[in-house]
This record gives C-alpha cells, structure tokens and sequence, in this order.
C-alpha cells in the first residue's frame, strides 16, 4: 500500500524537527567550550553551518530508511552489520562531500590547512567529520530499528488476539453444531419409535387410535420444526411439547399410563434444554409399561432450589432399580451431553430407583430466564 501524501509530510516534518534538534546540540557543543575558554564565537558561522550540515544528513534519511527497510537487522544480524557499515562509510563520505560547497559558500568551514579548494576543502571534511557521519548513520538506523520492533511487537499482539477471537468463534460454532447434532439425533429417534406405535395400531387395526396419534404427532412435528434451532426454550413451552407427546403415548397405552405435570407459575419461564423431558419421559414409559402389565403413573414436577432449577420424572412402574442408566440409548445419553455442553459442570442428570418399584430421573439446571419478549433462545 503506497503512503498517502499526509503520512509523506508527517514523516518529512519528523525527520526535519529531528536533525533541527540534532543541529542545535551541536551548536551548544561547538560554542559552549568556546565560552568558557573567553574565545570570541562566530555564532552566525557555527550556527549555520552546523544547521546546513545536518539538513543535508535530513535529505539522505530516507536513503537510510530505504535501506534499513531493505535490509533490517532482525534477519542474518552480522551479516546485515558488516553491509551496513559498509552503507554507513558510503553515506558519511556522500554527505561530506555535498557538505564542502554549501559550507565553503557560507564561509562556514571549520579550521583547517591553509588551502582551500573544492576538493582540498572535501577531502578536508571527509576526514574532519569521516566518524561522525558513521554515527549518524548508525543513529538513524538505531531508530528505524527500534520503531520497527515496536511495530512488530503491536502487530503480533493484534494478530495473536484476533486469533484468540477466531479461536473462540470456532469454538462456539463447534459448540453449536455439536448441539444441533445431538437434537438431530434426538428428534428422528423419537419419531421412528412413534411411527413404529403408529404401525402396530394399523396392524392391529385400531384405525381411530392411529388417525388420533398421526394427528397429534403432527401438532407434535410442528412445534419440533418451530424450534429446530433453538436450544433453550421456556419451561413453558416445553411442558406444551411434553404434553403433546404424552398424548400419543397415552392413545397408544390408554388406561395403563397416567400422568401427573406440577410446575408452578413461578417455573415457567424458566429456561430449559429445548426436549430434555421427552426422552427422559419415554424412558420412564419403556422401562415402566414396557415390563409391566399393570399401570403406571409418571410424574413431571419442576421447582427451584437455591436457584437452581430441578425437574425430576418418576414413575412407579417395573422399572430397574439400578441408579444408573447408562445403556447404548441414544435418549439418555444425549441429554447428559447436551447439558455438558450448555452448562458444563452447573447441570447434572442423576437416577436412582424407587422403593419399592419406579426409578426416578434429576435434572438440575441453572435458574436462567429469557429477556422480556424472547420466548426461545439459539
């Protein structure tokens, strides 16, 4: 990218106020022994002359500059040492050179032998001022040497922290495709148990129950493709989805389920996993009526403790009294991972058996709500 006309100026006006101030030590290094030796200044002469010398050095900067872009001294260091010295020679013999006829126009050369030509009063200068130039030149390249490390230095800050922010980014979006994964899996496993209940009815030929199911798992899909992107959604909306389920599988069992829901109004915009009870239902309908002959009743309560939200499902049927569930399922086991993934170590998914018969399943959840007017969450 070419260097706008304004960053041109403002980089002259450095390098000009630059060797002003250089010129002005100078002159106080030139006329301040003078002084104290009570010997007479000519302070038209120091002052312009060294001024002139150092406006020249001022017009070979960017030839410095050049270099020092061309070859910096943060790669093959010695090597770049020895060019540069090299550089450094070639600028103080240019510079005193151009140095020798403004100075001698100006009448402002320094002491020296009694001849005074052209080439007499250059080569007169060039080993008058040969080491100054060397330092000049090295001061110059100090300084370039120096701003570039700073700017190095700021760039890989901002590079490392936009890494950072990209490293997040991908994170989150990682996070979130792992999520809608699980609930891709969630959701066709749920449907092909229900369209598997759907068939057996038809085979049985209970066509009313079956007309009923396919009408109430239609409402059921509907709300499912609602919030098909949608991770949290209130504890309202999802006892609503809940329900619907639960009306299937109460056409499919008639009598043998019953179902108990308590959650009060305090609960219910409290935010949830979007269907973390529907496969913890189904899991207490297969392990209770699925062994058993008798009916079953499952309960759905929801309260906060500690601010904490608890939901538990319990049912009182056949079911294992082993606290643990952790079979090849796909139910159970993607909501321990979705809760993981959402809430990490502030959400926990525990079962245990009932006494005498049941099993009951705990969720615990932060307390979280949405924004006013936000019903679903991504």
């Amino acid at each position: 990218m070419r260097p706008s006309l304004s960053k041109k100026l403002h980089d002259a006006a450095a390098i000009w106020l630059a060797w002003t101030a250089a010129g002005l030590f100078y002159v106080t290094q030139d006329f301040v022994p003078r002084l104290y030796r009570n010997e007479p200044v000519p302070w038209l002469g120091v002052f312009v002359g060294w001024m002139a010398a150092m406006y020249i050095c001022a017009a070979l900067t960017p030839a410095i500059l050049w270099l020092g872009r061309r070859w910096p001294l943060d790669r093959d260091r010695w090597t770049r040492v020895a060019l540069h010295m090299c550089f450094a020679g070639v600028f103080s013999i240019v510079s005193q050179s151009i140095e020798a006829p403004v100075l001698t126009a100006i009448g402002a050369l320094p002491p020296g032998p009694p001849s005074r030509s052209l080439v007499a009063a250059a080569s007169w200068l060039i080993v008058y001022g040969f080491h100054g130039g060397i330092v000049r030149y090295w001061a110059v390249l100090g300084v370039q040497t120096i701003v570039r490390s700073h700017q190095l230095a700021r760039e890989r800050e901002r590079e490392a922290l936009q890494l950072q922010v990209r490293s997040t980014e991908l994170a989150g979006q990682l996070t979130a495709a792992h999520l809608n994964a699980l609930k891709m899996q969630l959701q066709p496993h749920f449907l092909f148990n229900t369209l598997g209940a759907i068939m057996v009815l038809v085979q049985q030929r209970r066509t009313e129950e079956a007309e009923a199911m396919l009408g109430r798992l239609s409402d059921l899909l509907r709300l499912t493709l609602e919030d098909v992107d949608t991770q949290e959604v209130p504890l309202d909306r999802e006892l609503e989805f809940l329900r619907l389920y639960l009306s299937i599988e109460q056409v499919r069992f008639q009598d043998r389920l019953r179902v108990r829901i308590t959650a009060g109004h305090d609960v219910l915009d409290a935010l949830v996993p979007h269907m973390v009870l529907q496969p913890i239902v189904e899991n207490a309908v297969r392990h209770g009526l699925g062994r058993s002959e008798e009916a079953v009743t499952v309960e759905v309560t929801a309260r906060t403790v500690a601010r904490q939200l608890v939901l538990s499902v319990a049912d009182d049927g056949a079911g294992s009294l082993s606290p643990r569930f952790d079979g090849p399922g796909i139910g159970l086991t993607n909501t321990r991972s979705r809760l993981h993934r959402l809430y990490g170590a502030d959400a926990t998914l525990a079962a245990a058996g009932r006494h005498p018969h049941g099993a009951q399943i705990t969720v615990t959840l932060p307390l979280r709500t949405a924004p006013a007017g936000d019903e679903r969450c991504g």
